[in-house]
């Protein structure tokens, strides 16, 4: 049985062969994409939470903009600023071309418009959004990615509740990263804002309490020193704190 490090590379291997694929092979490997997320615990777990409160209906509306005048299409697809909504969308899209309530070679023509072949939009299609899921996949499993497996197994996938935690956490201090990049902080400080965010989530991967609680208490006093307090923060230190009720 794969462990969660050769779990993550496996998606991340069959998100290139989307990409790289022939345009009549792409719904094959989007079913494929998506059966390796049902047989991995630790990928199920992060799309199950990230969908679980997740509206989809709405924010399709927002993403998928429609934009014909009768003369030029400009339709076009923005997705999601927010690690946990752009992971959502992106999958329950992929879920709609599986299941064919979204046609793809319609969405394509609509939305990716090109120079009107199917290749073009395909290529357009994955360089944004299979491009930005590969992405995100790596920022959220980095450390399990560059990790010991061993180390990683023994410590976080050993107890459900612990893993799925550690899950929500990885996505809230991206979520937190992200923020904190498109504020009006001075680069330096942005750059020592993002190391205690790393080292905040190597701490939890540790499970190192007092490490854990220093760097949250140290990046609550950055946020405040530098105005750039974040609608997630909250919700991170409150994840943090259940968390070492689990350690």
């Amino acid at each position: 049985m794969e462990n969660t490090k050769e779990q993550v590379l496996t998606f991340l291997e069959k998100c290139e062969e989307l990409r790289k694929c022939k345009f009549i092979m792409a719904t094959t490997k989007i079913k494929d994409l998506l059966k390796c997320i049902v047989n991995s615990p630790e990928l199920y777990r992060l799309f199950d939470g990230v969908t679980k409160d997740f509206d989809y209906l709405q924010e399709k509306a927002r993403c998928l903009i429609v934009a014909d005048d009768g003369y030029i299409n400009k339709s076009k697809v923005v997705l999601p600023q927010t690690v946990g909504h752009r992971l959502a969308f992106i999958f329950c899209l992929l879920v709609e071309f599986d299941r064919d309530t979204l046609n793809f070679n319609e969405f394509l023509q609509v939305y990716y418009p090109e120079d009107g072949s199917y290749f073009a939009s395909y290529m357009a299609f994955c360089n944004t959004v299979i491009v930005s899921l590969e992405e995100l996949i790596q920022e959220v499993f980095n450390e399990v990615i560059e990790s010991n497996d061993e180390d990683y197994e023994r410590k976080i996938t050993a107890n459900p509740s612990r893993s799925k935690l550690y899950s929500e956490i990885s996505l809230a201090i991206e979520a937190e990263k992200h923020y904190l990049c498109r504020t009006s902080v001075p680069k330096e400080e942005k750059e020592g804002g993002c190391k205690m965010l790393n080292e905040l989530l190597f701490a939890v991967k540790s499970g190192n309490e007092n490490l854990i609680d220093a760097l949250i208490c140290g990046y609550n006093y950055f946020v405040l020193y530098n105005g750039c307090v974040s609608d997630g923060i909250a919700s991170l230190i409150d994840m943090l704190a259940e968390f070492e009720a689990v350690l």
